[in-house]
C-alpha cells in the first residue's frame, strides 16, 4: 500500500478481519460481516521511520495496542469492499499526518506596550479589589 514517495507499507503489515456491524440494518446486519477490523502493525514496521512511529502513536490514540498496533474499525458502509476501502484510506491519512513535520515554535518576546497594558490592567484590578471590605462608620 503506497502512502506517498517514501513511505510504501508492505501485505504482511497488514490484517483484515470482516465482523457483524452493530446498529440497525435488519436481516442484512444480523448475517452478512460487512464491518471491517483492519490492523496495522506500526511499532514492527522497517518503512515508517522512528520520528514518524512516534508521530503516529501520539495521533493513533487509543487506536494504539499495546503490542504496538494500530487497530481500525469501520462499519459506515453496506458492503464489506467499500468499508475495506474506507479503512486502508483512513489508516493513509493517519500515516500522511503523521509523515508531516511539526513546524517548530519560534519564541517571541512580549512587545513594551503588552507589559504596560498588562501593568496597568492589574493595577486597576488591584484597586477595584482595595475598594472592598468593611466601611468605616465615620
Amino acid at each position: 500500500m503506497r502512502i506517498n514517495d517514501e513511505i510504501t507499507l508492505a501485505d504482511w503489515e497488514l490484517s483484515e478481519s470482516f465482523v457483524r456491524a452493530s446498529g440497525p440494518g435488519g436481516q442484512n446486519v444480523n448475517k452478512v460481516a460487512t464491518a471491517v477490523e483492519l490492523r496495522f502493525e506500526a511499532a514492527r514496521s522497517p518503512h515508517l521511520p522512528e520520528p514518524v512511529k512516534a508521530r503516529l502513536k501520539r495521533l493513533a490514540g487509543s487506536r494504539w495496542t499495546k503490542e504496538g498496533a494500530i487497530v481500525l474499525y469501520v462499519d459506515t458502509h453496506r458492503s464489506q469492499a467499500r468499508n475495506r476501502e474506507a479503512a486502508r484510506a483512513r489508516l493513509a491519512a493517519l500515516i500522511r499526518k503523521a509523515a508531516e513535520r511539526p513546524k517548530r515554535r519560534v519564541p517571541t518576546r512580549p512587545t513594551l506596550g503588552s507589559k504596560r497594558r498588562r501593568l496597568e490592567a492589574k493595577a486597576q484590578r488591584g484597586a477595584v479589589k482595595a475598594l472592598r471590605g468593611r466601611v468605616d462608620p465615620d
